[in-house]
């Protein structure tokens, strides 16, 4: 089932669908309220075709945003960084959680932001995975290098799209085998996979729960494969106009401007 929150042309509020091909079907309530309950009873509500809709984030304030630093061994690689012991969390605020097409805003401090491809793991009742998505990780490299908390550098307004739905578990035979690829203006900039991962879906979601209850709708963030443009000779950084483009495997696209 893919869990998406919409609106329709001329419509003033949001509603909540189930995408089945090229429609999404209204459901009552909210995709919160499905990934709380386990409900995957097929939507039976009005269809509405896919190009006559604008999709925002599956659920548009998550209580919380973690994200996992350095969790690929070629990213980990590519900025002559160690393999991790355990993993590295860090937080992004309920404020970055954008719609999957929105403009990212680029604060006036931040001079170099990059893009971040990640899987997006979608927490379900009782601190059980329930979905998969697709975001990206924007990141101001200024201010992530001189400050040693990067809650400014990733936490920012508009710094998490994503989406473009949610993908529940069953439709995902294995989160470990999906191709992640991430374009800027059309230019194939990483091209990796979720084999890659230093510390796969369970032993993330473990490490945070030993202190943190992960409810409904949480997101974790799983990390990035090689490919960022800090790391590019020369560094890459994204410009206002710049398109990105982030796909992986079953779970869709998403594909947003810099502003």
């Amino acid at each position: 089932m893919k869990l998406a929150t919409f609106l329709p042309n001329g419509a003033s509020a949001p509603l909540a669908g189930e995408v089945r091909d090229d429609d999404v079907f209204a459901f009552e309530g909210t995709v919160l309220d499905r990934l709380t309950s386990g409900d995957r009873t097929p939507a039976r509500g009005e269809a509405f075709p896919l190009a006559d809709v604008t999709l925002l984030a599956p659920v548009p304030r998550p209580r919380a945003i973690f994200g996992i630093g350095l969790n690929y061994r070629a990213h980990a690689l590519e900025g002559g960084r160690g393999i991790p012991e355990a993993p590295i969390v860090f937080m992004k605020l309920p404020t970055s959680s954008a719609p999957p097409c929105a403009p990212v805003p680029t604060p006036s401090v931040v001079r170099r932001l990059d893009y971040e491809g990640e899987l997006a793991v979608v927490m379900g009742a009782e601190g059980q995975v329930a979905g998969y998505a697709v975001a990206d990780d924007v990141s101001a490299r200024d201010l992530q290098k001189r400050e040693p908390q990067w809650t400014r550098a990733k936490g920012a307004d508009g710094f998490c799209p994503w989406g473009p739905w949610i993908t529940t578990i069953d439709e995902v035979e294995d989160p470990h085998a999906l191709g992640l690829r991430t374009w800027v203006n059309g230019e194939l900039r990483q091209d990796g996979s979720t084999d890659d991962l230093i510390f796969d879906v369970p032993t993330v979601v473990e490490f945070i729960s030993e202190t943190i209850t992960l409810e409904p709708g949480d997101l974790i963030l799983t990390g990035t494969p090689s490919g960022v443009g800090a790391y590019m000779d020369p560094p890459r950084f994204l410009q206002s106009g710049d398109v990105v483009r982030i796909e992986i495997d079953r779970l869709g696209a998403i594909e947003h401007a810099i502003r």
